[in-house]
């Protein structure tokens, strides 16, 4: 399982309670992962900034 660059930075764009991570509630403008340095595989990644997760929508984008 592949693991995101820790140098890439995330933001919450909608709201979503991570099914994942213990039920973790995210709000829009929040970071993503909670905390920072949270291992989190690049399919993981790749299905919350596409809308094929089970909200159908973006819930994070990379930071600029």
């Amino acid at each position: 399982m592949s693991k995101i660059d820790q140098k890439q930075k995330y933001i919450v764009v909608s709201d979503f309670k991570d099914l994942q991570d213990k039920g973790k509630i995210y709000f829009a403008g929040d970071p993503f992962p909670k905390p920072a340095n949270k291992k989190i595989s690049v399919a993981r990644i790749k299905e919350l900034s596409s809308t094929k997760n089970k909200i159908g929508k973006v819930l994070i984008k990379e930071q600029d």
